[in-house]
């Protein structure tokens, strides 16, 4: 039986050397299917299983992205390259990738941003794991037409890297990308095993925006809510704004982080004007996404004081709410609701986008009222060799750490809901 090779977990550039020698569950036999395997993972160009994820070239990257099977705006060049460079607890991740062996011009068809497990649960574990592109959607992007030759090779290259398995956390468990490992895992007889799994707000923009909050709210809360904005009115004109451009989205940006940074983010330390590497990611990511028409940010002023904000980003079909910051001071008149109301309107009007994934935490008090369609995410682990007794042992530890914190977690949750209703 040969040995995995494990050295490349150090040399991708990530310092996490912490992963032993595990050997692969099973031999490689001639069967047919993985001696086509064989020669495909032989005709890509790979001199690493993982790379340092700065060694990703952009224009590649940009060209994978346009042509990709699921679109995943946390995962575009100009977004992930940002939050890798400087972001709080997301530098230094490694690239899983498969790459044609075209020796004028290879052809990137397969990109996942990883880290080894004991990076991402501090657990010695023989697997790799997405990394985190600070937003909560981490699907791997995938050329729509070789998604399943990628599949292969991404898995051969994490085989190469010594892991035995893929953890995809947050990931549509229905999505494209997941349905091509799928597909891959059964020609040898796996499939993949979902860890955990949640629905949250999404909103189908093909809809007429009119009906679709009448549906979703009623004719007595959009009354509420007009009753509200009303009365916002009377601290000056409410007016809906969309920056895009270079230089107005630069501003629009600053206004975003003041609102942001006045409230219970700031209260938390969790504001990303708060820390100075993820204060330099969100101005490069911002500006340069916005430079190739994926980022908006929109503002809802009352005269000439805005009252919410929020980053809104695209990919392919497809559109993300990031996040939202407001004045507190406004509350009383529900800002978040009435800029959500807008943004709703204008993304229902953009015929290039036939979904918004909000991206928000499951049970999200202000977005799932509104926005009822649901999209079911979660942590999926994909194993990398058949009837490996080591599969079944990261899937023992993964839920034996969420047993662990989770009531950790809810009691930290009511601590804080606790002293923001007293401050």
């Amino acid at each position: 039986m040969t040995r995995a090779r494990t050295a490349e977990f150090g040399a991708a550039g990530n310092g996490d050397r912490d992963v032993t020698d595990f050997a692969p569950a099973t031999e490689v036999s001639g069967s047919r299917r993985e001696m086509a395997l064989a020669r495909l993972h032989a005709e890509t160009h790979s001199r690493n299983a993982l790379l340092p994820l700065e060694t990703v070239g952009i224009d590649r990257w940009r060209q994978l992205s346009a042509n990709a099977l699921e679109p995943n705006a946390y995962y575009l060049p100009e977004w992930e390259s940002a939050v890798n460079a400087t972001a709080r607890s997301r530098t230094g991740a490694s690239a899983l990738t498969a790459i044609a062996n075209d020796r004028s011009n290879p052809r990137l068809f397969g990109l996942m941003p990883a880290m080894s497990a004991w990076r991402a649960y501090k657990l010695p574990l023989p697997a790799l794991v997405n990394a985190d592109p600070y937003g909560t959607l981490a699907t791997p992007i995938l050329d729509r037409d070789a998604a399943d030759d990628a599949v292969s090779v991404m898995m051969q290259n994490a085989r190469d890297a010594g892991a035995h398995a893929l953890i995809l956390r947050d990931t549509p468990v229905h999505g494209a990308v997941l349905t091509a490992f799928t597909r891959v895992l059964e020609q040898d007889g796996m499939h993949p095993r979902i860890l955990t799994s949640h629905l949250r707000a999404c909103l189908d923009a093909t809809r007429d925006a009119d009906d679709l909050l009448r549906e979703a709210l009623g004719p007595k809360k959009l009354k509420e809510l007009r009753r509200q904005r009303n009365r916002l009115a009377e601290h000056g004109d409410v007016i809906f704004t969309i920056a895009s451009a270079p230089g107005e989205i630069e501003r629009a940006l600053e206004t975003f982080l003041d609102l942001e940074a006045s409230g219970w983010k700031a209260r938390r330390g969790t504001a990303l004007k708060q820390d100075d590497g993820d204060a330099a990611f969100i101005r490069r990511a911002v500006v340069a996404a916005a430079a190739r028409g994926q980022c908006e940010i929109v503002t809802l002023n009352a005269g000439d004081t805005p009252v919410a904000s929020a980053i809104v980003l695209k990919h392919l079909d497809r559109a993300f709410y990031f996040k939202l910051g407001v004045d507190e001071r406004f509350a009383k008149f529900s800002p978040g609701v009435q800029l959500t109301l807008e943004l709703t309107r204008h993304l229902c009007a953009d015929p290039a986008i036939k979904l918004v994934d909000s991206t928000a935490a499951p049970g999200h008090p202000m977005i799932e009222p509104i926005w009822r369609g649901r999209l079911a995410v979660g942590d999926v682990l994909i194993p990398l060799y058949r009837r490996d007794p080591l599969v079944a042992a990261i899937r023992f530890a993964l839920f034996v750490r969420r047993a662990m914190r989770e009531p950790a977690r809810r009691f930290v949750h009511f601590l804080r809901h606790i002293r923001e209703k007293k401050s």
